[in-house]
């Protein structure tokens, strides 16, 4: 089975893991939750909703790799195909009872991001796109915005004690200065998301793992957005700087970028 095969099978896992995920959700009160690190919370509502991915994943296309936020990559090959998978991105605003919370899944291979999705229970919206299908919310076309400057709307600052302040406020205080606004609440997955159906104008975050963002990436690019080769060295299994935006957005934040943090960051393209 090929690509098109796994992009409807990823289309209806989503929503079923979206269904057990919203179950715990509804029930969040009942919930052990762990502390993993700094601003890093865990339940069993994470664990549960990938083993269950996982299974689901494993029976169907038992050459498949996997890799999950909560259990970790199987093994894999260069070339094999990888599932790429957060059960719940934005665990916190999810134990908080905020609606900003997600399942992504994403398929890689030969080193090339294939397709993502990325559905928000609470809010019942499926963003996918990607392996020859247009960026689609709910079914429906979506594109980004046509803002020209920083200044012409709202730009998710993704934010993690991963990054730490030092590489984060200057590249947001020059934001700041040339009459940019931030929003952020708690999913980069979403936020990316947001880009890609104009909701949003922009995205930037210093480090961000896979699993939290590339299921939007294939959405963002499938919308035409531009973003910084994320995949590039070990973007895969530890994460890279991310700029998500059209092209003059794009431009825009990877100069900011460039002239406060780049040395911090490290190399974009």
């Amino acid at each position: 089975m090929g690509l098109e095969a796994r992009y409807q099978f990823g289309l209806s896992l989503v929503r079923e893991a979206g269904a057990l995920a919203l179950s715990y959700f509804n029930a969040r009160d009942k919930l052990t939750i762990q502390h993993k690190g700094v601003q890093d919370l865990a339940s069993e509502a994470d664990l549960n909703t990938e083993l269950l991915i996982k299974q689901r994943i494993s029976e169907t296309f038992p050459k498949d790799a996997f890799l999950g936020e909560e259990t970790g990559p199987t093994t894999y090959a260069e070339g094999q195909g990888i599932w790429v998978v957060d059960p719940i991105d934005g665990t916190q605003p999810f134990i908080c009872g905020l609606s900003c919370w997600c399942v992504s899944i994403a398929f890689v291979q030969n080193g090339e991001l294939q397709f993502g999705m990325v559905y928000a229970p609470s809010r019942d919206e499926l963003f996918a796109g990607g392996a020859g299908h247009k960026a689609t919310l709910n079914g429906e076309v979506i594109h980004g915005s046509s803002a020209k400057s920083v200044r012409d709307g709202l730009i998710s600052a993704g934010y993690s004690p991963k990054a730490g302040p030092d590489m984060f406020l200057p590249v947001f205080t020059q934001l700041l200065d040339e009459g940019g606004m931030f929003f952020r609440e708690g999913s980069g997955a979403l936020a990316i998301c947001y880009v890609a159906n104009g909701r949003l104008i922009g995205f930037f975050e210093a480090v961000i793992r896979s699993w939290d963002c590339l299921g939007a990436l294939a959405v963002a690019q499938a919308a035409g957005l531009r973003f910084n080769p994320f995949l590039n060295g070990q973007g895969l299994f530890k994460g890279n700087p991310l700029i998500v935006g059209n092209a003059a957005i794009y431009a825009a934040l990877n100069r900011i970028v460039d002239e406060k943090g780049k040395g911090l960051w490290g190399p974009l393209d």
